[in-house]
């Protein structure tokens, strides 16, 4: 009865102490959310009623330093706090920013299901994130840029897996360099 819950959370925290050694992740740009947003596409459509705009075929969504590239994004205005989710949907969808240390962050999905009034990206299918050569795959991986959390999650008979890139020696700082030469 309790081992699908106890290898649930074994995978889950195997994961996330996986990502603890991922490189640090660090909060996205805060100007970022206070800049406008660019929303370029071949087509357009509205459903003015509901607060629902799609944007179709080749769409680029640009915000400061963040990016996403889609097939189909849809934008959604919640009628309670006005804010927006993008939901973008394509063969992959790609999501990149800099964060505040200067180091991009790439994500690519199936489906990436972002909203900025949470501080949440979520992408499913087929996802994968990307940090300075470093990897995390999953069915689906959830980022808070606040809180700098990261989940990954994999199907039933799949796993999480994780890639942790080392540091280059031509990296560490010169007084370590310096006395190994």
């Amino acid at each position: 009865m309790y081992k699908p819950f106890i290898k649930k959370f074994k995978s889950n925290l195997f994961c996330l102490s996986a990502l603890i050694f991922l490189v640090p992740l660090a909060g996205a740009e805060k100007f970022d959310v206070e800049q406008e947003i660019k929303i370029s596409a071949s087509r357009q459509a509205a459903d003015l009623k509901n607060k629902i705009f799609s944007y179709i075929d080749n769409v680029i969504i640009t915000q400061g330093t963040l990016k996403i590239h889609a097939d189909l994004v849809q934008v959604i205005t919640q009628e309670s706090s006005d804010n927006k989710i993008y939901i973008a949907k394509g063969s992959p969808a790609t999501f990149e920013q800099t964060l505040q240390d200067g180091s991009p962050i790439n994500l690519q999905a199936n489906e990436i299901r972002y909203e900025p009034g949470m501080n949440t990206v979520v992408i499913s299918g087929n996802a994968l994130l990307r940090q300075e050569g470093s990897e995390v795959s999953g069915s689906k991986i959830t980022y808070n840029f606040a809180t700098e959390y990261v989940n990954a999650e994999s199907l039933e008979n799949a796993k999480v897996e994780t890639v942790l890139q080392p540091k280059n020696k031509s990296e560490l700082p010169k007084k370590i360099k310096g006395k190994q030469e």
